[in-house]
């Protein structure tokens, strides 16, 4: 089962790019600098962010569907990322290297059935989970901290 993992888009977050510290905080957003090369996930390029890049820390909306699973969390963005990615048949690097949760959404938006997993097998549990019929679409999360991670669909 062939299989794309994509960031999320950019565009809601371009308007914030270069902002004043002030006009971020009326939009609840934090502007924060990485500290080293591994603790910043950013969710547009899908990888670590490096230390002294620009982030920006803000809530965002990942299951936007009506009904009990809509959900939003905070996630890093890089500011200035313009371009999301997009994987196919490839973990990112900074999926690999940690723990995640998989969830399973069926046409319905509503849970099929979630797994933990080592990031080091997230290949084969993405297969796993889309080789079901009732899915229609997986979301990745962070495991420890609970946020979004990516979108994955078949491909």
């Amino acid at each position: 089962m062939a299989y794309r993992i994509r960031g999320i888009d950019p565009t809601p977050f371009l308007s914030l790019y270069g902002r004043d510290e002030a006009e971020l905080k009326q939009r609840g957003v934090l502007r924060m600098v990485a500290g080293d090369d591994t603790g910043y996930p950013e969710r547009i390029e899908l990888r670590n962010a490096r230390r002294g890049e620009s982030l920006l820390l803000l809530n965002f909306t990942h299951q936007p569907a009506a009904g009990p699973y809509h959900a939003s969390h905070a996630v890093f963005v890089r500011e200035g990322a313009t371009e999301a990615a997009e994987m196919l048949d490839e973990v990112p690097e900074v999926m690999a290297t940690r723990m995640i949760s998989l969830r399973a959404f069926n046409a319905a938006h509503l849970i099929d059935h979630a797994t933990l997993v080592d990031g080091r097998q997230l290949d084969d549990a993405i297969r796993r989970m889309l080789g079901t019929a009732s899915v229609a679409y997986v979301h990745a999360h962070y495991a420890a901290y609970g946020c979004f991670a990516g979108y994955i669909d078949r491909a």
